[in-house]
């Protein structure tokens, strides 16, 4: 399982033109990848993705801890994830099933959109402005306290 962090801002171009020829509608063991995110900043952004004209938000998992969600992505997108505060990590499949009413892949996890209720994957350049969209809004909400 390979692991893509990101440590250092990039410009928007590199994912916002990834995009990944497999979607995750393949057979069983295609795989997906899978980015990880804080919970706060996850939930806003999947509030924006659902809020979004066209751009739907594909299944989302989130520990039992309530600490990160994992936004299920077209396999591929690990290659080029590069927004700071995430991490994206390819699955290949183990572990990670579509199915209409699979169960959590990981033990101390659950569906927040389990498949099924949501669309096949979530579009990475999509994600990657809901991400930073909800982060200059959690940023203003902290800076009116």
């Amino acid at each position: 399982m390979e692991t893509s962090q990101s440590i250092v801002p990039r410009t928007p171009s590199t994912t916002a033109a990834h995009a990944p020829t497999v979607e995750c509608s393949e057979p069983p063991g295609s795989g997906c990848d899978v980015v990880t995110v804080p919970a706060r900043q996850g939930l806003e952004a999947v509030d924006i993705l659902r809020r979004g004209a066209g751009d739907g938000v594909g299944p989302v998992l989130h520990d039992d801890g309530g600490d990160t969600l994992g936004f299920v992505v077209p396999p591929g997108t690990a290659a080029a994830w590069d927004v700071p505060g995430s991490t994206c990590t390819e699955t290949d499949g183990r572990g990670l099933s579509l199915d209409l009413d699979p169960e959590p892949p990981v033990e101390g996890s659950d569906w927040l959109l389990p498949p099924g209720e949501a669309d096949l994957a979530t579009d990475p350049a999509a994600l990657r402005a809901a991400l930073g969209e909800a982060a200059r809004l959690i940023e203003a909400a902290d800076n009116c306290r």
